[in-house]
């Protein structure tokens, strides 16, 4: 029976995540290719590659599965870590090294939840490198069960998504797929977190210092896809979004942590904030900073360069408005209806992540009795929210 490996390769192009930890896993090794490949019996594929050497081998690309170490590791399931091979009494004379002009090695098994051997996240590089070390090793473990539980949690949504129309089949559903995000996904991710709390406390090189900050930015960025994914699951599977109003602290504070967080992360982009300091409103300030950050986040991504993206908090008599606004290509009026649907990405919606920002975003809009409103044209794009103050 033949495996369908384009759904495997689609399946690793789906987990956001991965294109961050191959450059992280280059970064932090000095290696210059690093890859997930799907490891069968008979087959080596490359779901996503980060080729900075010219290896040659492409997303999809496939090798003699025979001749790679991953093969042994699909049998025995552990880590196998080369500093240097003229230099490693197991490797020295392997075959593997010797085919493909390999000095570094270290591959990865990813296991997903139940146990199924799936592939590894491996990196290789014709010249020595210090991946023996636990920090490193226990890095990629970390970063396998993250990509072995976002495939696990994927599958699941598919399958959830296949039996909504059974509405036994679904509760059940709903209630081992948020069990999954919020318990598995998190659990790795807090590893993760905590590991570099540790290494930030200790004397780190510019270089490591760097790699770091990029891991915790990574973090950030996979706990925020964790929390979509869990609002929308509530929000289609039941339960809905929950809303922990504050009516007297004002908007100010809340808005601008989420600019600062942006700009970190975004340091060529000039954001211009008017956020009257005494604004406030009876608001999930939570929620708020979720939906203005999705908003935030998506202008800066796709606004035009050298063009500030602009923020504006105001009131009417009955109304709370917020509006974000950018320069750059105007989104044509037939895309305008599908922006607020799941799902939705590339050309005219978020080219990154599950595609579900906007429509939480308009799911927390409409949770505080409000809506969001998109215009766009060649001057500007806007995302407005619009909130009855009564």
């Amino acid at each position: 029976m033949s495996h369908d490996f384009q759904s495997d390769i689609d399946a690793v192009h789906a987990v956001a995540a991965v294109p961050t930890i191959l450059d992280i896993v280059c970064r932090l090794t000095g290696m210059g290719f690093a890859a997930v490949a799907r490891v069968t019996e008979d087959r080596w594929i490359a779901c996503k590659v980060l080729d900075n050497v010219d290896f040659g081998l492409p997303d999809g690309g496939e090798l003699k599965v025979e001749t790679t170490l991953c093969h042994e590791i699909r049998q025995h399931r552990e880590v196998i870590a080369i500093d240097n091979v003229a230099d490693d009494p197991i490797y020295a004379q392997h075959h593997t090294p010797k085919l493909y002009g390999l000095q570094s090695y270290i591959s990865v098994p990813i296991l997903l939840p139940d146990g199924r051997f799936f592939g590894t996240v491996c990196a290789i590089s014709a010249a020595p490198a210090s991946v023996k070390s636990p920090e490193i090793i226990g890095t990629f473990r970390v970063f396998a069960e993250l990509i072995a539980h976002h495939l696990d949690a994927n599958e699941k949504l598919a399958a959830a998504q296949s039996n909504l129309f059974d509405q036994q089949a679904s509760s059940d559903l709903r209630e081992q797929f948020i069990a999954v995000l919020g318990h598995d996904l998190r659990n790795p991710l807090a590893s993760l977190q905590g590991g570099t709390n540790i290494l930030l406390r200790e004397p780190q090189s510019e270089r490591s210092t760097k790699t770091i900050h990029l891991m915790r930015a990574a973090v950030t960025r996979m706990s925020g896809l964790i929390d979509n994914v869990m609002d929308f699951a509530r929000g289609r599977l039941g339960g809905g979004l929950g809303l922990n109003r504050v009516a007297d602290q004002p908007l100010a504070q809340t808005l601008e942590q989420v600019i600062a967080e942006i700009r970190s992360g975004h340091p060529e982009v000039e954001i211009s904030a008017e956020i009257p300091a005494g604004i406030v409103a009876n608001v999930d300030h939570g929620r708020i900073a979720q939906m203005f950050s999705n908003l935030l986040g998506n202008a800066v991504t796709h606004g035009a360069d050298h063009e500030p993206v602009r923020v504006k908090l105001s009131t009417t008599d009955t109304c709370l408005l917020l509006a974000v606004a950018n320069s750059g290509p105007p989104i044509p009026p037939a895309a305008i209806p599908r922006l607020f649907q799941p799902f939705q990405r590339g050309e005219f919606g978020s080219s990154e992540g599950l595609g579900l920002g906007l429509y939480i975003s308009s799911q927390i809009a409409e949770a505080h009795g409000g809506h969001l409103e998109v215009t766009s044209d060649a001057e500007e794009t806007c995302f407005t929210f619009h909130m009855p103050l009564s």
